[in-house]
């Protein structure tokens, strides 16, 4: 992994860790990564609530397994955890 540019106050960078897995549920089989959390800066729609999750918080991003990712979605851990048992937004 390359090295990354240490921050203005001289404390390294945290690199992204994630894990991914296959996952196989009532709605369907997943592609399921865990991220640690991003210092980007992005912030993404969880489809779970709808509220805002900042790419530095812990959080699932998932996407259904026959597909390439492109409709890949970032959830909140408690709102993927669960998504069988709320009703869908909208």
């Amino acid at each position: 992994m390359p090295r990354r540019k240490p921050r203005p106050d001289g404390r390294p960078v945290r690199p992204v860790r994630e894990t991914q897995a296959y996952e196989s549920g009532p709605d369907g089989e997943w592609n399921v990564r865990r991220l640690t959390g991003s210092p980007s800066g992005r912030t993404y729609r969880c489809p779970g609530c709808a509220h805002e999750l900042p790419a530095s918080r812990p959080h699932v991003v998932a996407w259904p397994a026959d597909s390439d990712g492109a409709d890949r979605r970032h959830w909140h851990t408690a709102c993927w955890e669960a998504r069988t048992r709320r009703r869908p937004l909208g």
